[in-house]
């Protein structure tokens, strides 16, 4: 194909909504740089430059060239869901398959490979080629950052501190008979200036991080190189998103006076511990309008210790922007679930971090020394004498402790993990042998569950659930539930926080001078809200975002529950869709909009206005009011996308399984889904099938990281 064909073939795929204007004007670049530095550029290049970009844009960090050419339309998911399909071509050029069916990755790589837009990194060219993946250079950069960064860490510490560790270990853990994943994880990670802790909801990731900071305290303080006036390390909190930072300072506010610091070596104080997080892109220093950050190798940060908790969220771009702020002698502690969805953006660097964490692959030497340290002999299973440097970096927390075997989230969660959500699993959910879950299959969404499906007939029934929370649904949730000793209310939807908005607002003659009582109502409303969550695989379609946020707003009106579905309204709930650094708000905040009666008339009478109430993002429990007009990236928010769930959770989530296959719909998906539930699940699956298959398959985004650092 000579390059005018390709362009032109490029030009109609982003008419269809194959690609997206940008791929194709990054291979028109890319061909320009190649022609003015004497080269020909070949209908080759331009194809495969469009490709690169377009994998970048669907959070790809580069693309593999041999599964491109093993199968080029499931690798590029091309046409994508909802774009206009094929008509009548001129050749056969047009489809990915026909381009690269008959191609080995071989050909392919020597078709670039002396082009002066390819290079293997060396020098600057828009495109770098190792091995079979093709990178953007900037993509290709921030990986090899990110890989020198973790090896620089990666030497263990000294052993003269093993007994120190140990001490502080047991005496913030105990010696029990069968192994404490929680200690060995915290002993991993004491051993290391690199470190991750990975683990699923429940199984004490918060609790594990601040052990390991109350040991390594301790032993800072026992050092005999410590400063008398200030013996401790500097250590900062941060979190990708504001509402994770929020919800990591709750959970460390609470958490905290548990923690043994008096039997400690050195007995540390409290104010040793942080407790308050910030976001990334803050502690960084981020400028807005600019891929610069006031931190960086220039300028590193002020730190001894760095924690990032929910690091499945941060892509390639911030990861690198750490490492680069980051001080060589800093130690880095990485926290998440390897299993939930990637970052919104590219890359998959926790994930491919923990690739090989289920099955341990620890070196003997790491193994004594555990044994040594913790007291524990590991299971055989987790030895491995090939085991990668990666790997003694990295701690699993193998048991939960919020989920039991008889709680069906955890059940489903697992099953999910392993791809076996099959039949028999199913119709367990549909003859409530799990108290904690609710199955909204076919027949409870539509009326004649015999007829075909009706959309608009199955989201009548969804949105009421939305509204009640159909208790019912559940198999004890009239009884209530007792978890970990705690009893646990029963499942709520969106009445709960409209009829407290209701119910406990003060009185109408109260001024903004009793702000507190103001301050109380609001903050009970944005909990109340908290507890139920609609999530959602897609943003378009009936059963995505926008069609049921519609439909759960008409609900909620014809209930009398709100005044009105469009515009700015009492109850409205709000989600932010983009940073505000004047405003204080970060992407993902969610608030609730209330009617006060702050302002006045021409006699000085009250007159009722709204405000849109935030929970301030330091954890502290202050409430940010702020006027509507003001706002200006947000969306309603009855029903979220999974994606921007991540690094939430609610009392009750119901996660809806749209009713056709779709790229986005993945193993991934579905389990950060399910596990956005704390106590209460409700799955509304309109089809069967289409969540069997969904959990058949996994994402797996290409990279070189893991390679990088075997």
């Amino acid at each position: 194909m000579n390059l005018d064909s390709a362009l032109k073939m490029l030009d109609y795929w982003v008419e269809l909504g194959w690609l997206r204007a940008l791929d194709h004007a990054f291979a028109e670049f890319v061909c320009t740089i190649s022609a003015e530095n004497n080269d020909a550029p070949t209908g080759q290049l331009a194809v495969l430059a469009a490709m690169v970009s377009h994998q970048v844009g669907r959070g790809h960090v580069c693309l593999d060239l041999s599964h491109l050419c093993a199968d080029a339309e499931a690798t590029l998911v091309m046409p994508p869901e909802g774009a206009a399909k094929l008509a009548e071509a001129p050749d056969s050029l047009w489809r990915p398959a026909d381009l690269f069916q008959n191609t080995t990755a071989d050909q392919l790589i020597e078709s670039i490979r002396n082009s002066n837009a390819v290079s293997d990194g060396s020098h600057s060219t828009p495109l770098v080629l190792e091995g079979t993946r093709l990178y953007l250079r900037r993509f290709w950069r921030y990986e090899q950052a990110i890989a020198a960064g973790i090896r620089l860490r990666f030497s263990p510490g000294a052993r003269e501190n093993d007994q120190q560790l140990s001490r502080a270990l047991d005496a913030l853990f105990g010696k029990k008979g069968e192994v404490d994943y929680q200690k060995v994880a915290c002993a991993l990670a004491a051993r290391n200036r690199f470190s991750v802790i990975t683990g699923g909801p429940g199984t004490g990731k918060t609790t594990t991080v601040l052990n390991l900071l109350a040991a390594l305290q301790s032993m800072a303080s026992q050092s005999p190189n410590a400063d008398p006036e200030d013996p401790y390390l500097r250590i900062r909190l941060s979190a990708p998103t504001g509402k994770a930072a929020a919800r990591l300072s709750e959970s460390i506010g609470g958490a905290l006076s548990k923690v043994p610091l008096n039997s400690l070596p050195g007995a540390p104080d409290a104010s040793a511990i942080p407790t308050e997080v910030t976001t990334l892109h803050r502690l960084l220093g981020s400028r807005p309008g600019s891929r610069q950050f006031r931190y960086n190798e220039d300028n590193p940060l002020p730190l001894d210790i760095l924690v990032i908790d929910e690091a499945s969220m941060v892509d390639v771009d911030l990861m690198a922007s750490v490492f680069s702020a980051l001080p060589e002698t800093a130690r880095l502690i990485m926290l998440g679930d390897k299993d939930q969805l990637a970052s919104v953006d590219a890359g998959a660097v926790l994930g491919e971090l923990c690739q090989r964490a289920n099955d341990g692959h620890y070196r003997p030497e790491t193994l004594d020394w555990l044994k040594t340290v913790t007291g524990y002999q590991l299971p055989d299973e987790l030895a491995d004498t090939e085991g990668q440097p990666l790997d003694q970096a990295v701690g699993m927390l193998r048991k939960s402790y919020r989920f039991d075997e008889h709680s069906g989230i955890g059940v489903l969660a697992m099953a999910t993990n392993e791809g076996r959500f099959d039949k028999h699993l199913i119709k367990q959910c549909q003859s409530q042998d799990f108290p904690d879950v609710a199955w909204l299959g076919r027949s409870a969404l539509m009326s004649d569950p015999a007829e075909s499906p009706s959309v608009p007939d199955a989201l009548i029934p969804l949105a009421r659930h939305a509204r009640s929370g159909s208790a019912r649904a559940f198999a004890n949730a009239g009884e209530g539930r007792v978890v970990n000793g705690e009893a646990v209310a029963a499942p709520v939807g969106y009445g709960h926080y409209l009829r407290i908005m209701s119910e406990q607002r003060p009185e109408a003659t109260d001024s903004e001078a009793d702000r507190p009582k103001w301050d109380f109502w609001a903050a009970n409303v944005l909990s109340a809200f908290s507890q139920f969550q609609v999530l959602c695989a897609l943003r378009k379609g009936p059963f995505g975002v926008d069609g049921l946020n519609r439909q759960v707003a008409a609900e909620l009106r014809a209930s009398g529950l709100i005044d009105k579905t469009e515009g700015w309204y009492a109850g409205r709930p709000v989600l932010v869709t983009g940073n505000d650094y004047n405003l204080g708000l970060m992407n993902g905040d969610i608030g609730v909009t209330l009617s006060v009666p702050w302002d006045r008339d021409e006699q000085g009478d009250p007159v009722q206005t709204l405000r849109v109430a935030f929970p301030s993002s330091d954890g502290s429990g202050t409430i940010r009011w702020i006027s509507p007009s003001r706002l200006q990236s947000l969306e309603t928010v009855y029903a979220m996308t999974v994606h921007k769930s991540q690094g939430s959770e609610f009392t009750h989530a119901c996660l809806v399984i749209t009713d056709r296959l779709t790229p986005v719909l993945t193993r991934e998906l579905i389990y950060t889904g399910i596990t956005r539930a704390r106590h209460w699940l409700s799955l509304a699956v309109p089809q069967e099938a289409v969540l069997r298959e969904a959990v058949g398959r996994s994402v797996v985004r290409a990279s070189g990281l893991a390679r990088l650092l075997s």
